[in-house]
């Protein structure tokens, strides 16, 4: 499922996730299945982020590397 998804749907869907929960009107084992999805897509929210901030870095430092060549 992760694999196909891409950050904007993964937040659109964990903030759906997140209404939900807060109504506080679930069953408990419903709950615990929202609850287990939403960890899911953080931790591949974050994960996009984190390589969204690797690849920005390494930019910058061969862009900077390019600059010091000159």
């Amino acid at each position: 499922m992760m694999k196909k998804m891409t950050y904007e749907k993964a937040m659109e869907r964990l903030e759906e996730i997140v209404k939900e929960l807060e109504k506080g009107s679930l069953e408990l084992e419903k709950s615990l299945e929202l609850y287990e999805e939403g960890t899911k897509l953080s931790a591949f929210c974050n994960s996009c982020l984190n390589d969204a901030e690797l690849k920005i870095t390494q930019f910058v430092n061969a862009k900077q590397d390019n600059e010091g060549e000159n």
